[in-house]
């Protein structure tokens, strides 16, 4: 009996330490265990704000590569740039198409930053504009200096009514930069 008594004393006396020590081990491991969770939850929103934030620049690129290419490809920048007094009509008509087409191909990658409209937008843009081209020369003698198709490319803009392919695409596309401003994605 009296070895009974010392054996449950001495695992009262066991037990006096190691429970309030479990219980200690327990909260400690909650404890540590909660603020790993919120470290790693805030480590996992500081990187999806970083990202949001590149991802954001990179969007923001790409309607300024947009911009650029739909201006470029307009007919006031892009006579100057392809004219020569030495040309044909078919030369003239022939680099300002391949014109258009190497400004368009140089940016084809951004339509991955850019919504579906603003995309099909820019290529309705390009298609236009060699259409135009196409449609003025196709009236002329593919011999004649390319003055002449210079003259009526530049009054059949000039002439045009209401708002040309350009301004509809520059529109649309800061309409859209707005609201990405504004909310962030879109």
């Amino acid at each position: 009996m009296q070895t009974m008594d010392a054996t449950s004393s001495a695992l009262l006396e066991i037990l006096k330490y190691t429970i309030p020590a479990l219980v200690v081990l327990l909260a400690a491991f909650l404890i540590v265990n909660r603020f790993l969770i919120s470290q790693t939850q805030r480590q996992q929103l500081k990187v999806f704000q970083e990202s949001q934030d590149i991802t954001l620049r990179l969007r923001l690129q790409a309607y300024e590569r947009l911009t650029i290419l739909v201006e470029r490809i307009s007919p006031r920048q892009l006579m100057p740039r392809f004219y020569s007094s030495d040309m044909t009509v078919l030369d003239l008509r022939t680099a300002l198409t391949f014109g258009i087409l190497g400004e368009f191909e140089h940016n084809l990658s951004q339509q991955i930053y850019v919504s579906k409209n603003v995309w099909e937008t820019v290529k309705g843009v390009k298609e236009q504009e060699i259409s135009m081209v196409n449609q003025v020369a196709e009236k002329m003698d593919p011999s004649a200096p390319a003055k002449e198709l210079y003259t009526k490319i530049m009054d059949y803009v000039l002439s045009a009514d209401g708002q040309t392919p350009t301004d509809v695409a520059l529109t649309i596309i800061n309409d859209e930069v707005k609201k990405v401003m504004a909310y962030g994605s879109y």
